[in-house]
């Protein structure tokens, strides 16, 4: 890359979103931290300024527009251009079809998927943008420009109980799709991640139980609970040259659980 590539990561506060922040920091990255929670969000920004690239922290809610505007143009005014967003922040509200209260639906689907429609919008327009102000439009320069939403394997199968959360990331699959269509022409690619039980708060407060952390066991190949530096390395390398060829897709890091028809052996 030609320098050093500028990588907002919402939700970046804790869980997944920290660790992707982490880990473009490790690889020289100028990051911005977006979240709404602020003590925690400056936390994550000053643990990795003193990395390869700069750091900082901007309060964001995704699911407001204007917030998000003032997301990109804090991102502007810190580092001048936009190369990557890792579309991370994502909330849960537990319920079933019938139990499920209607204001935490619509709480889950404004964050998890108004507000990934809504940072990858504001994104793609500013890298659009440079890409069309930039006269040097050579390949390894395009290979630069990346949106990552993190969906779930709960994208695919479901949990009765967390409605609201299986349809937010099953329509992310589907806004992954489409916009990945829309902007290939257009030098920006876009893909997905499907993370499967990995260790993190959002984890803890669905399955808190001995019980039920033997049923997440029992339905994981690789016999472990993923960590989310894990889900970091495939965000780095989606986002990264060494993936220029691959969009509109979805990687499913699950400890093999989608392969899985039936139950592993107790030991």
């Amino acid at each position: 890359m030609p320098e050093s590539r500028v990588v907002i990561v919402t939700g970046a506060a804790r869980g997944i979103g920290r660790a992707c922040a982490r880990r473009f920091a490790d690889d020289g990255c100028h990051v911005v931290v977006a979240d709404v929670e602020e003590e925690a969000g400056a936390q994550t920004a000053e643990e990795i300024s003193g990395k390869n690239g700069g750091a900082l922290y901007v309060k964001c809610d995704v699911g407001d527009r204007l917030d998000v505007h003032n997301l990109i143009a804090e991102t502007l005014a810190a580092y001048g251009r936009l190369d990557v967003l890792i579309n991370n922040a994502g909330i849960v509200a537990p319920g079933d079809i019938l139990t499920l209260d209607e204001s935490d639906f619509d709480r889950v689907l404004r964050v998890n998927l108004k507000g990934a429609f809504v940072a990858a919008q504001a994104a793609a327009r500013q890298m659009i943008s440079q890409i069309e102000a930039d006269e040097d439009r050579r390949a390894d320069v395009l290979k630069r420009y990346a949106i990552v939403n993190m969906s779930s394997i709960n994208g695919e199968v479901a949990i009765a109980n967390q409605l609201a959360y299986v349809c937010s990331k099953s329509a992310l699959l589907g806004l992954t799709r489409a916009m990945a269509l829309t902007l290939a022409p257009k030098g920006v690619r876009v893909n997905a991640i499907g993370p499967g039980s990995v260790s993190t708060d959002m984890l803890k407060a669905v399955s808190d139980s001995p019980e039920l952390q033997q049923m997440l066991m029992s339905r994981t190949p690789l016999g472990r609970i993923g960590d989310a530096d894990e889900i970091a390395s495939v965000a780095a390398f989606l986002a990264g040259p060494d993936a220029s060829y691959i969009t509109g897709q979805c990687v499913f890091v699950d400890g093999g659980r989608l392969a899985l028809n039936t139950v592993m052996p107790a030991d």
